[in-house]
């Protein structure tokens, strides 16, 4: 066991174990004043740090809440709607306008699909001069000038425009490199010129500029709504959102009233009368007076619809209800009836007829001299006695008349369903009365004026029972079968004269084609009414009238049973003997024997047989 030696005075060193334990206690302390000092120094930093991190947080909060309010308030209108527009799509598709038929379901005017030629040299696998040829053939065109057009650039050449489907198939099926054949719709007449003045046209941006194309818009454009489709990311569209039923087409077409086989019958005896007096133009309308539907509307000279871009600007306008004019003998009939319902006059008035009137200082005459001095009222229309007329509407009071020509509807328009009619012209109340030379010459037509479909519609009133129905060329909407899905309106028939008065004009007027001014247009077996009129023409420079005429017959068939209204006017003819007898009466007549085949209508009276000719 070992024995401790205590420390001598002189031995100051201390023992191993001692030493290890102080240097740990020194460790231990040096340590922990380490911390102290450490502490002291760090302690505020903590506090810094997470007054910091909280301002960072609170002003990334605040930044975000105003981008917020930025993007979901302010600009939210405007982020919505490029959003929209770059997600979604509105789709209107092509739909064709609908077919124009007339009563027989004869087309008149239909879309066809139609192409454009375009070339791109740069693309031609074979030479030009080789292409030019193929291509001559199909397109009936010298291969000079299509090789003329490939030298004027690489690409996008415009070689035709408005091909046939059938000639793009043809070009489809040579397989030529460079060729391209761009798809549209274009508006096909397969009558031409026949019917241009009803139906009218539309222009290259597929608007209606005439006739019916222009006035029945509504019912030639067929409805499709405008849809919103969503498109992908790659910006296709979703199928799966477009509504049933989008691209369904309805079968309907607008049917007119016209007849083409009587149209054509029409135009071609109108040319040919105008050819003959040389005259500048012509009309010739056929009414239906039961209710007023046009079986015929000519103007000569007219326009081919198709190439309406080569025609003078002049010939758009269908002068039958857009011009006016003064009607002449044929408003005699008018007057007369006019003077019946007053009581002023009975049929077997006799009037003096000496050739000529003086009224309020202005001598009258009649246009061609007669025989006959004394003439019964159905003799004053026979012979278009202008001092007979003169007479009668003297009997009436000049206030009186006035009113009974407003009446029937003078000064204003037939509301027709074909644009830019004009409403005829009528003095006004204080000039008309304040001159008896104003009611004398209107009792022959002259002093006043209106539309040639006008004095159909007034000589309609008289074959109808004394109504006054609106002229019309539209049908309605009808379907594949003909049934109409949406038939016109139009005002109700107003009745101006009595049937009793109606009736015993047509008999005197029947007399003008048995014994007068009219034997021109009798045929044979059929009772006829009808009125010439050859009136002279207002001179442009005013205050008079010029050498010009305007001759016109107004015809009723069958006289018996009175429904069909035929007028011929032919303006300003130049040749030849020019009344109205010999130059628009011939028309009605060869249009009446069209009608009359057409509409099957029954002889009145047996036809005499013709005389066999001599041996």
């Amino acid at each position: 066991m070992p024995t401790s030696v205590p420390p001598s005075p002189g031995n100051t060193r201390k023992p191993a174990s001692v030493l290890h334990l102080e240097a740990r206690r020194k460790k231990k302390r040096s340590r922990e004043a380490g911390k102290q000092r450490h502490t002291q120094r760090i302690a505020p930093l903590p506090r810094f740090r997470l007054l910091l991190v909280w301002g960072a947080l609170l002003a990334a909060t605040l930044g975000i809440g105003v981008n917020l309010y930025q993007l979901q308030l302010v600009q939210s209108p405007v982020l919505m709607a490029k959003a929209r527009q770059q997600q979604m799509v509105n789709l209107r598709p092509f739909i064709p306008r609908r077919p124009v038929v007339d009563r027989n379901n004869n087309v008149l005017a239909i879309d066809r699909p139609v192409y454009t030629l375009y070339a791109h040299p740069k693309l031609f696998k074979e030479s030009k001069e080789a292409i030019a040829t193929q291509l001559a053939g199909i397109l009936n065109r010298p291969s000079a000038d299509l090789l003329k057009q490939f030298n004027l650039r690489d690409t996008g050449i415009r070689v035709s425009p408005a091909i046939t489907e059938e000639i793009a198939e043809q070009i489809s099926s040579l397989r030529l490199n460079g060729l391209e054949l761009i798809q549209a719709y274009s508006r096909l007449y397969p009558q031409q010129n026949l019917v241009a003045d009803v139906v009218g046209y539309v222009d290259l941006d597929r608007s209606g500029q005439a006739g019916v194309e222009y006035s029945q818009k509504k019912l030639l454009e067929r409805p499709m709504q405008t849809v919103r489709l969503t498109k992908t990311g790659k910006g296709a569209l979703m199928s799966d959102r477009v509504p049933d039923n989008f691209l369904q087409v309805d079968d309907l077409r607008l049917q007119l009233t016209i007849d083409s086989r009587l149209q054509r019958a029409a135009l071609l005896s109108l040319k040919e009368q105008m050819q003959k007096f040389n005259a500048k133009r012509g009309s010739v309308i056929v009414m239906d007076a039961r209710d007023g539907s046009l079986l015929t509307m000519v103007s000569e000279p007219s326009y081919d619809p198709n190439e309406y871009y080569n025609s003078d600007m002049k010939a758009f306008k269908n002068w039958a209800l857009s011009d006016l004019y003064e009607p002449g003998s044929t408003f005699k009939p008018l007057n007369i009836a006019i003077a019946l319902e007053k009581g002023v006059i009975t049929p077997n008035n006799m009037f003096s007829d000496p050739g000529t009137i003086k009224v309020g200082g202005w001598t009258i005459k009649n246009a061609e001299p007669k025989d006959i001095k004394l003439l019964s009222v159905p003799q004053i229309l026979q012979y278009s006695s202008n001092v007979g007329m003169v007479q009668i509407i003297q009997r009436i009071k000049p206030d009186i008349y006035y009113d009974w020509l407003k009446k029937l509807g003078l000064g204003k328009a037939v509301g027709i369903d074909l644009p830019f009619e004009t409403p005829g012209q009528l003095k006004s109340k204080k000039e008309f009365i304040s001159s008896p030379i104003e009611p004398a010459t209107a009792s022959f037509g002259q002093g006043f004026s209106l539309t040639p479909i006008q004095l159909v519609q007034l000589n309609a009133a008289l074959a109808n029972g004394g109504k006054l129905v609106t002229p019309h060329v539209v049908q309605g909407l009808a379907d594949s079968k003909g049934q109409l899905d949406l038939p016109s309106k139009f005002p109700a028939p107003q009745q101006i004269f009595s049937p009793k008065t109606a009736q015993t004009v047509i008999k005197m007027m029947e007399t003008v084609v048995a014994q007068g001014t009219g034997k021109v247009a009798q045929i044979p077996g059929y009772r006829i009414a009808g009125k010439t009129g050859t009136a002279q023409k207002a001179s442009l420079r005013g205050g008079g009238y010029s050498n010009a005429k305007i001759t016109s017959f107004v015809g009723i068939i069958p006289a018996e049973s009175p429904r069909y209204v035929v007028l011929a006017v032919v303006d300003e003819p130049t040749k030849g003997i020019i009344f109205g007898s010999t130059v628009a009466a011939p028309i009605v007549k060869s249009v009446m024997e069209a009608l009359i085949t057409i509409e099957r209508i029954p002889p009145s009276q047996p036809i005499p047989k013709a005389s066999p000719s001599p041996q």
